[in-house]
């Protein structure tokens, strides 16, 4: 009989799994009932037949994943095989993530994935894209630059 994962166990091999598009991990960690909402352009995808569909037919191949952060409460940092630092962060069934997406045409993209978890699996996903872009000059004097958030 094997031990049932801890939540942050979960949300950490979940974010590898979709790290490296491994589809057929990503299912076995999620709830029968599994959604992921995608308000942006308004759609609910049901199952993870319909996101193995929707991966296979992206125009161009698969977006490249980054994961940049996983949190909840308990601060954990963990390096991945590929050497991309995640802060891993867990308790209960609610958790965020944040990463970095690279589409096939080049656009790149800021993720904030909400996670649901229930009976131990994955039960539900809102995700929200977002496009970086400059900061106007006129707030330069009042926020950090990158070194001051290092």
């Amino acid at each position: 009989m094997t031990q049932a994962l801890s939540n942050e166990e979960l949300v950490r091999r979940y974010a590898a799994a979709s790290a490296r598009y491994d589809l057929d991990a990503l299912a076995s960690m999620r709830h029968p009932a599994w959604t992921v909402d995608w308000p942006q352009s308004g759609e609910r995808v049901r199952g993870s037949q319909a996101f193995a569909a929707i991966s296979a037919n992206y125009p161009g191949g698969q977006p490249i994943v980054e994961i940049d952060r996983i949190v909840g409460s308990e601060d954990h940092w963990v390096v991945t095989p590929g050497n991309t630092v995640l802060k891993i962060v867990g308790s209960g069934d609610f958790w965020w993530s944040s990463w970095i997406m690279t589409y096939p045409d080049g656009d790149t993209y800021h993720v904030v994935d909400l996670i649901e978890l229930n009976e131990g699996l994955v039960r539900r996903e809102t995700v929200y894209w977002a496009p970086p872009f400059a900061a106007p000059d006129w707030r330069r004097p009042y926020v950090a630059d990158e070194a001051d958030r290092a």
